[in-house]
């Protein structure tokens, strides 16, 4: 019903930029909220940020003043630009909708969905 699909990941060297992108698309009504995850090797995946409709964010600590989420609601898509990355930046990172309203029903049920993934490899 609902797909994700991203954009722009990518090899980049230390002190380098990136900007993401993903849009939803299927019978979507509304999306609350819009964020990025990250899984390194080895790792669990871990919340990157999050934007709500409204506008609201929330950030990670580890990328808060370089990383910045935004999003166009009438496109259903959402961006993280990424700067100053550094190699602990390098994950395989994922979009998420969260809180997702379908389109024809009452609104009662919401739902959540993951995209495909986007590699991020910061690397000299």
């Amino acid at each position: 019903q609902v797909q994700l699909v991203e954009s722009g990941g990518g090899l980049v060297q230390p002190g380098g930029s990136l900007r993401l992108s993903c849009a939803a698309s299927g019978s979507i009504f509304s999306i609350n909220v819009m964020g990025w995850y990250r899984q390194a090797p080895g790792k669990q995946r871990e919340l990157v940020a999050t934007i709500t409709s409204g506008g609201s964010t929330n950030y990670a600590d580890s990328v808060k003043g370089r990383f910045t989420i935004f999003r166009d609601n009438a496109k259903n898509t959402v961006y993280l630009q990424m700067n100053s990355l550094k190699p602990e930046d390098t994950a395989v990172y994922y979009c998420n909708a969260d809180q997702v309203v379908v389109s024809g029903t009452s609104g009662s049920l919401v739902y959540n969905y993951w995209g495909q993934g986007t590699q991020v490899t910061v690397s000299s």
